[in-house]
C-alpha cells in the first residue's frame, strides 16, 4: 500500500519516510506542497492519477494552501471520501484538532514525531483502509450479483408458456429445435447447479429420482 508523504520541508520528509521504510513501508510518494499532493490524488481531474494512494500525511503549516484547506478538497471528490488523512502538526490544542476533524482529517501526529506513534498510527489506518477497501468490492460483487438475478428472472418471465417440454424422456426442445437435457437447460438459463434427489414419497415408494430447482 502506498503513502503519500505532504511537507514543505525536505528535512521532514525524510524523517517520516526513514521511519516509515524501517518499519517496512516502501511504496511512498512525496509532495512539498498541497497544489503538489492534490496533483498527484487526481483531486480536479475526471480520470484517477496513475499512481495509487492509500494513506495520506499531511503537514498542516505550509505556504500558499494549508493542509486543512487540502483536506477539504480531497473530502470533495466523492472516489477519496475514504481516504485516510493524517494531518501531521504541532498545534493540538482542542480548537485545533477541531478544524482539521472538521476539515476532513482522520486521524494526527504531534511534532515533533515519535516513530512509535508515527508507525502506530499509519498501522491502524492501514487495517480500516483494507477493511472499507474490502467492504467496497463485496459490495460491488453483490451488486454484479443482483444484476445477474435480475437478468435472469427477465429471462425465466420471458419462457413463459414457450417450453415445449417431452412427456417422455422430460427434454426441452429449445429455440433452435434441438432437444436438451432438463438439467442441462435449467443450469444454462440459471447460471447454477441443478443437483438430483428423491422426494419422500418417492422414497417410501420406491420410485424414480426427481430432479429439483429453484427459482
Amino acid at each position: 500500500m502506498s503513502i503519500l508523504i505532504v511537507d514543505d520541508f525536505e528535512e521532514q520528509r525524510e524523517l517520516l519516510a526513514l521511519t516509515l521504510k524501517q518499519a517496512g513501508y516502501r511504496s511512498l510518494i512525496f509532495a512539498d506542497s498541497a497544489a503538489d499532493a492534490l496533483k498527484r490524488l487526481g483531486v480536479g481531474h475526471s480520470t484517477p492519477p496513475s499512481d495509487r494512494v492509500d494513506i495520506v500525511l499531511m503537514d498542516i503549516l505550509m505556504p500558499d494552501m494549508d493542509g486543512l484547506e487540502a483536506c477539504r478538497r480531497i473530502r470533495n471528490e466523492e472516489r477519496l471520501q475514504h481516504l485516510p488523512v493524517i494531518v501531521v502538526t504541532a498545534k493540538t490544542d482542542a480548537s485545533d484538532l477541531t478544524a482539521a476533524y472538521t476539515a476532513g482529517a482522520t486521524d494526527y501526529i504531534r511534532k515533533p514525531v515519535i516513530p512509535a506513534e508515527l508507525v502506530a498510527r499509519v498501522s491502524m489506518a492501514m487495517s480500516v483502509k483494507e477493511e472499507l477497501d474490502n467492504r467496497t468490492e463485496r459490495e460491488r460483487e453483490l451488486d454484479e450479483q443482483a444484476k445477474e438475478l435480475g437478468k435472469t428472472v427477465q429471462e425465466l418471465k420471458s419462457l413463459r408458456g414457450t417450453l415445449c417440454l417431452c412427456a417422455k424422456c422430460k427434454r426441452v426442445k429449445t429455440s433452435g429445435g434441438l432437444w436438451q437435457r432438463l438439467e442441462d437447460y435449467l443450469e444454462e438459463k440459471l447460471n447454477a447447479k441443478i443437483t438430483s434427489g428423491v422426494c419422500t414419497k418417492c422414497a417410501s415408494e420406491g420410485g424414480p429420482k426427481t430432479i429439483r430447482a429453484s427459482f
